[in-house]
C-alpha cells in the first residue's frame, strides 16, 4: 500500500479544540438486568439438566435384601393393581381374556407413532405411562395418544426411583407430570406406575415405602403381571411369547415405547396382538381391563396454562443449552485458532525482520531527520520529569524537539517539567480541554514533519526514538507502533497486566502488521508524520480511544502502520482492581466509539475494514459477551456432572495460552517465569475484563457519554533521571544495540 499522493486538501489543527465533557452518571440498571439473565440462564441449565437425566433420572436401585411383611405379603401375592388410598391395601387384575398393554417411558418421536400405528392396525387399546418431560418435550404425541382412545399414567417427570428420592422430590416427580399433562392435553391421570417397577411378587420393602407415599397423593398404582423385557436382547418371537396370558387369564403387559432401539418392540407386538386376536382376547386401557372409569380428568384453566408454560420453559431451555453448547464450540474453535494463528505470524514477522536486517536491511535515511516529541500532560507531577529526562538521554543523534503540553493541570506538572531547563524542551501551557486537544496543540506547535507522541507516564529507551524513526524512513508508512512495556508489575495486577501487554497486545501487533489492519498505536508510544495527521484534520475529539480512532483513520487513508518491537517505551500501569476498571472501561468504550465512528471501512477497497473491524467485533465484543455464560455452564457442569471433562478443558486452554504466552514472551526477550501467574488470571483479572465490555456495551446502546476517566499515578519511574541513565537503570542493560541508530 502506498502513501496518499496529493489532491488532498490538508484541514488545519485547530490546538483549542476541545473534548465535550458531558456530564453523565455510568448506567447501572444494566447489572440487574445481567443478574437476572444470568439467573434465568442458571434456571434454563438446572431445568435441562433435570429433564435430561444429568440431575434428574436416578438410577435402577440395587437388589434389596428380602424382608417380609403381613402387609407386604398380600401386595406380593395379589393383582397387579393396587388401591392403597383407603387405609386397607386392595389390589385387582384384568378380567379373563382380557389384556392391558401397557408402554413405560415415553413418549419418543421415533417409536411412539409406530407402535400407535400398530395399535390402530388391530383397533387395540393401550395404557402409556409417560415421562413427563418427555410429555413437555413432545406434546403432540401425548394430543395423540389420548385423541386415539388410549390411556396416559405418571411415570414421574425425570424417571426418578422414588425410593431413592426424599418426599418433596417424590411429589415433585409426580406434580410436575401433571402439569406436563394438562399443558399438552388438557387432562390429568389417576395412574401412575413408579419407575423400575415389575410384578407384585418382586416388590421389596423400600418399594413398598414408596408406593405407599404415591398413593397417599390419591393415585391408583398399575404394576404388571407380564415383563416381556423388551429392554434385553431377546429376539421380538421370544418378547411376543411372554406377552401371551396363560389358559385364558387376563393380564397387565409392560412393554417399552422409549429408551433404546425399539425395533424389535414393534415387531413383539405386532404378533402379539395377532397372536391375542386368535385366542380370542381383547386389548383395552388398564382401567378398561378393570371395568373402572376412565383415569382421565379433566385438568383446570390454572393447570392447564401452568403447564404450558412448564412445557415452553422446558423446550426452551433445550434448544438454548443446544444452541450455547454449540456456540461455546465456536468460540473454543475460534480462540485456539486465533493463538495458533497470531503466534504464527508473529513467527513470520519475527523471522521477516531478522532476514530484512541481516541481508538487506530495512529503508534507511540519508541522515538522521529533525523529530519532534510531543507529551501531553495532564496531573502528571509524579513522573513527568522522569519521562522528560528519558527523552532528552536519547541515543538520537538527529535534531529533537520536546513539547510538554500541559492540558490544565491543578498540580506542578507543568512547572516541574519547566525546572529541568532543558534548551530542547518547551512548556506550553493550556486550559483542560482533553487528550486529543494537548495533542493537537502540540502537532500545531511542532517545528518537524516527524512527530513522536509519549505519555505523560512513560520513559523511553536511550535507543527507542531511533527505532521508531528508522520504520518512517520507507514513504508508505503513516505511523509506528512501539513496544510498550509494563513497569510497575511487581503486585499480582501489575503481573497480570505485564502478561497481557506481551501476549495481548504486542504479539498481536505483530500479527496486525502482516494483516495489514493495525487497528491502535498505542498513545504510549507513536511516531506519526506530521502531514497525514493534518491532512486527517489532527487528532479526532470524536471518541475516547483516540490513538485507536487516528490509527483507523491513517489505515483508511491508505498509509501503512507498522510495528516495531525493539522500540521500548515503559508505562505504569493501574495498580489496583478499581484504577484498571476505570482505565479499560475507557479503553473498550472508546475502541467501540472508534468501530461506529469507522463502520463504513467495512464496504471500503481494501482489507482494512473487513480485517480490523470483524476481528474486533469477534474477539473483543462478542467473545467477551458469552464469557459469563462460559463460566455459568463450567461451574454447572462442575455441581451437577463429572468435574473432571471440565478442568481438563481449561487446563488445555491454560497450557495453550501458556505455550503461546512462552512463545511472546521469548520474542520480547523476557523471562518465562512470568506466566506463574497465567492460570491465576482466569479467576479475577478475566472476569473483570469482560464486565468491564459489557458495562461498555451497556454504555453505548443506551446512549450515554462516557466520561474520561482518570488513574492515580504512583510515581513508579520517579522523578528527575540521573544524566545518561535509563529508566530504572536496569532498562538500559535490556538492549546492548542501544547506539542504534536510524
Amino acid at each position: 500500500m502506498s502513501a496518499p499522493a496529493g489532491g488532498r486538501r490538508a484541514a488545519a489543527v485547530d490546538p483549542t479544540t476541545t473534548v465535550s465533557r458531558v456530564k453523565a452518571a455510568d448506567p447501572r440498571g444494566h447489572w440487574f438486568l445481567l443478574a437476572v439473565g444470568m439467573v434465568l440462564l442458571a434456571c434454563a441449565l438446572v431445568l435441562n439438566g433435570y429433564v435430561t437425566n444429568v440431575a434428574g433420572e436416578t438410577q435402577a436401585p440395587a437388589p434389596a435384601t428380602d424382608v417380609s411383611t403381613p402387609e407386604l405379603d398380600d401386595v406380593r401375592s395379589g393383582g397387579p393393581v393396587l388401591n392403597l388410598t383407603a387405609g386397607a391395601a386392595s389390589s385387582a387384575g384384568p378380567a379373563a381374556r382380557t389384556v392391558a398393554l401397557t408402554f413405560d417411558d415415553g413418549p419418543d418421536p421415533t417409536w411412539t407413532p409406530q407402535i400407535l400405528d400398530v395399535l390402530r392396525r388391530y383397533g387395540a387399546k393401550a395404557t402409556f405411562f409417560a415421562v413427563g418431560s418427555k410429555v413437555a418435550q413432545y406434546p403432540d404425541l401425548a394430543r395423540r395418544i389420548v385423541a386415539e382412545g388410549h390411556e396416559i399414567g405418571n411415570h414421574t417427570y425425570a424417571h426418578a426411583d422414588l425410593t431413592a428420592v426424599s418426599g418433596w422430590r417424590l411429589r415433585l416427580e409426580l406434580s410436575l407430570t401433571q402439569k406436563a399433562l394438562a399443558g399438552a392435553t388438557g387432562l390429568h391421570t389417576t395412574l401412575v406406575r413408579p419407575p423400575y417397577s415389575s410384578t407384585p411378587a418382586a416388590v421389596t420393602l423400600p418399594q413398598w415405602q414408596s408406593l405407599r407415599a404415591v398413593a397417599a397423593e390419591g393415585y391408583l398404582i398399575a404394576l404388571t403381571d407380564l415383563d416381556t423385557k423388551d429392554w434385553s436382547q431377546a429376539t421380538a418371537a421370544r418378547m411376543a411369547k411372554s406377552a401371551l396370558p396363560a389358559k385364558g387369564r387376563g393380564a397387565i403387559v409392560m412393554m417399552h415405547d422409549s429408551g433404546g432401539d425399539r425395533s424389535r418392540t414393534v415387531k413383539a407386538l405386532d404378533l402379539a396382538l395377532r397372536e391375542l386376536g386368535r385366542r380370542g382376547y381383547r386389548a383395552v386401557t388398564v382401567t378398561g381391563a378393570l371395568g373402572m372409569p376412565s383415569a382421565h380428568q379433566q385438568a383446570g384453566g390454572v393447570e392447564r396454562f401452568t403447564g404450558w408454560a412448564l412445557n415452553l420453559a422446558q423446550r426452551a431451555s433445550g434448544s438454548l443449552t443446544a444452541a450455547l453448547s454449540w456456540v461455546l464450540l465456536a468460540a473454543g474453535v475460534l480462540t485456539l485458532a486465533r493463538l495458533g494463528l497470531f503466534a504464527a505470524l508473529a513467527w513470520m514477522h519475527a523471522r521477516r525482520t531478522r532476514r530484512g536486517r541481516r541481508r538487506r536491511g530495512i529503508a534507511r535515511w540519508e541522515a538522521p531527520p529533525p523529530v519532534t516529541v510531543i507529551v501531553p500532560a495532564f496531573n502528571e507531577e509524579a513522573g513527568i520529569q522522569a519521562t522528560v529526562m528519558s527523552l532528552v538521554q536519547t541515543t538520537y543523534t538527529g535534531e529533537l524537539e520536546v513539547i510538554v503540553v500541559d492540558d490544565g493541570s491543578t498540580d506542578a506538572t507543568a512547572d516541574l517539567a519547566a525546572a529541568l531547563g532543558l534548551p530542547n524542551v518547551r512548556v506550553i501551557r493550556q486550559p483542560n480541554g482533553g487528550k486529543p486537544a494537548a495533542l493537537n496543540t502540540g502537532i500545531a506547535h511542532a517545528r518537524h514533519e516527524l512527530l513522536v507522541m509519549v505519555d505523560g507516564d512513560t520513559v523511553f529507551e536511550p535507543a527507542t526514538i531511533g527505532h521508531l524513526v528508522r520504520q518512517l524512513a520507507d514513504p508508505a508508512v503513516g505511523a509506528v507502533s512501539g513496544n510498550t512495556k509494563v513497569g510497575n508489575r511487581r503486585g499480582m495486577v501489575g503481573r497480570w497486566q505485564h502478561i497481557e501487554y506481551v501476549i495481548g497486545f504486542n504479539l498481536d501487533r505483530r500479527a496486525f502488521e502482516l494483516l495489514d489492519c493495525m487497528a491502535t498505536v498505542p498513545g504510549a508510544i507513536g511516531a506519526f508524520r506530521r502531514s497525514a495527521l493534518v491532512a486527517l484534520g489532527g487528532v479526532s475529539v470524536d471518541t475516547l480511544a483516540e490513538d485507536t480512532d487516528l490509527t483507523m483513520a491513517l489505515c483508511r487513508s491508505g498509509w501503512r502502520v507498522v510495528y516495531e518491537e525493539k522500540a521500548l517505551a515503559w508505562t505504569e500501569a493501574p495498580t489496583s482492581l478499581g484504577q484498571l476498571w476505570k482505565q479499560r472501561y475507557r479503553w473498550c468504550y472508546g475502541t467501540l466509539q472508534a468501530m461506529w465512528k469507522h463502520r463504513r471501512a467495512l464496504i471500503e477497497r481494501g482489507p482494512f475494514g473487513r480485517r480490523c473491524l470483524g476481528y474486533l467485533a469477534l474477539f473483543q465484543v462478542v467473545l467477551p459477551l458469552l464469557a459469563p455464560v462460559v463460566d455459568l455452564m463450567a461451574l454447572y457442569n462442575t455441581a451437577v456432572g463429572d468435574p473432571l471433562p471440565v478442568v481438563a478443558v481449561w487446563a488445555g486452554f491454560v497450557v495453550v495460552q501458556a505455550l503461546t504466552g512462552w512463545y511472546a514472551l521469548r520474542l520480547d526477550g523476557e523471562r518465562a517465569s512470568a506466566l506463574w501467574v497465567l492460570p491465576l488470571q482466569q479467576f479475577v483479572y478475566r472476569q473483570l475484563m469482560y464486565l468491564v465490555v459489557i458495562q461498555s456495551v451497556a454504555t453505548a446502546v443506551l446512549g450515554v457519554r462516557l466520561r474520561w476517566h482518570t488513574v492515580r499515578r504512583e510515581g513508579t519511574f520517579g522523578g528527575t533521571l540521573p544524566p545518561q541513565a535509563a529508566p530504572q537503570g536496569a532498562l538500559a542493560e535490556r538492549h546492548p544495540d542501544a547506539a542504534a541508530q536510524p
